[in-house]
């Protein structure tokens, strides 16, 4: 059985259950307590009529005189449900009192046990007690019947039972009313939150007025929608770069073939036209390829294999292959990592890569570029250090943003199209780590930190 969909049927279900394991819980106790009580009433009830017997034969009083005055006992026990048995020592009865006729009961051969219930079908509570008569023995024994007992706890057991039932439909009742009431501030919260779509981002749920329960669901609400604002904001400037880096590339290509075409040309200009249309072709292809790249790392059903990856031996790799258009430079490239990492090396690779290649793009010629490596207990941090033009504090908040640019000083058209340390950020934290820089007047340092282990 499948719980209902409202929160407020649900709340009064369980109230309702509560009360009802409440009140239960009251009503068999105050039961088992009558039940104990009347017992006890009735067993001092039947010891009470032995002890007056007891009395009355003590008086003097015979049992032939019992037999000819039985007012004297039948006063005593004044209804219709007591027995009365006496008997003498070959347990013959002398006395009887038996409004329905039970058969004389057989008692327990032991002496400890005084009461008892009836040996049969017949609900009855029996008394006895042995006495001595003129040098004889005589067993005096004392019952009633439970019928009207039970008769009388059955009908406390219905009302039991019909208050519980009133009890739990007024308990669901009041619980139904109290949960719609109480869940007003979350009626009132959702219609508010309904008021916030793609063109009212900037709206926030108020807090300060809330309970304490939805006071912090207002500001958990609410960091998400500053996070769901500042990504519709990136998403929106990264439509608008791409189409602006689309356009670039596209309107050189048409401008180009336009003016060719206005009038005939020797073949040689032709060639040119071709030459440079590649050029530009290449471009768009590299930033199409980065693209898809980053799409890829940053779906989270991406699953690629991790490795443990010798950081020192890539590196070394890596500075073998940027060796060349290093020196053309004037540079060298410094080695200085180690290490181990838990990560894809094919995507270490192209983030490495990617950042030594922002280092020759806009570092200062003539200058070194340090790669080093620093292992803490869960994390390993990769820096790239390069001297250059300092990146203003501004420009660090997004310069790992998608087509973003820093002044046109540090603008000298890259091949990554404005998504190489994009690229980077997306690795890093596609493998659980985070990138950071850091820039001053004569440093600039760009860093990946990652798991050493899974």
């Amino acid at each position: 059985m499948s719980l209902p969909k409202s929160l407020g049927l649900r709340l009064a279900l369980m109230f309702a259950l509560i009360s009802l394991l409440l009140l239960g819980g009251i009503s068999l106790y105050l039961y088992q307590s009558l039940v104990k009580e009347i017992a006890w009433r009735d067993d001092r009830m039947l010891h009470g009529r032995l002890e007056r017997m007891e009395s009355l034969l003590d008086d003097g009083e015979s049992i032939a005189a019992l037999r000819l005055r039985p007012q004297l006992y039948a006063n005593m026990l004044g209804n219709r449900d007591s027995l009365l048995w006496i008997l003498d020592a070959q347990e013959k009865v002398l006395i009887e009192v038996n409004p329905t006729k039970l058969p004389l009961p057989r008692l327990p051969d032991t002496y400890e046990a005084r009461l008892g219930n009836y040996p049969g079908e017949v609900r009855a509570r029996l008394a006895w007690l042995d006495v001595i008569q003129g040098g004889k023995h005589l067993t005096l024994v004392a019952g009633k019947l439970l019928s009207e007992r039970d008769q009388m706890l059955a009908a406390y057991r219905l009302k039991l039972w019909m208050a519980l039932g009133v009890g739990a439909l007024l308990a669901f009742l009041l619980g139904w009313g109290i949960s719609r009431r109480g869940l007003r501030p979350v009626r009132r919260l959702a219609r508010r939150a309904g008021a916030i779509d793609a063109r009212h981002l900037h709206l926030r749920l108020d807090s300060d007025h809330e309970v304490t329960e939805l006071r912090v669901l207002s500001q958990v609400l609410n960091e998400m929608l500053d996070r769901l604002e500042e990504g519709f904001a990136q998403l929106s400037r990264f439509s608008e770069d791409l189409a602006h880096e689309m356009r670039t590339p596209l309107s050189n290509l048409l401008g180009h073939t336009q003016q060719v075409l206005r009038q005939e040309r020797p073949e040689e200009d032709y060639q040119q036209l071709l030459a440079s249309h590649i050029e530009e072709y290449e471009r768009l292809s590299r930033m199409i390829n980065s693209m898809l790249f980053l799409a890829r790392t940053e779906s989270p059903s991406t699953t690629m294999a991790r490795e443990k990856v010798n950081l020192g031996e890539l590196v070394e790799q890596l500075c073998d292959y940027f060796e060349g258009m290093a020196e053309d430079d004037g540079r060298k490239l410094l080695h200085q990592a180690q290490g181990i990492a838990w990560v894809n090396p094919e995507l270490l690779r192209r983030a490495l890569a990617n950042l030594i290649a922002n280092a020759l793009h806009y570092g200062r010629s003539g200058t070194p570029i340090q790669i080093v490596a620093t292992v803490a207990k869960e994390w390993v941090e990769i820096g790239v250090h390069n001297k250059g033009q300092p990146i203003l504090p501004a420009d660090q908040s997004r310069i790992f943003e998608r087509f973003y640019r820093c002044d046109a000083s540090r603008s000298k058209g890259g091949d990554t199209g404005g998504l190489g340390l994009a690229i980077v950020r997306s690795i890093a934290l596609w493998h659980g780590g985070d990138v950071q820089v850091k820039s001053d007047a004569e440093n600039t340092t760009f860093s990946m930190i990652l798991p050493v282990f899974r």
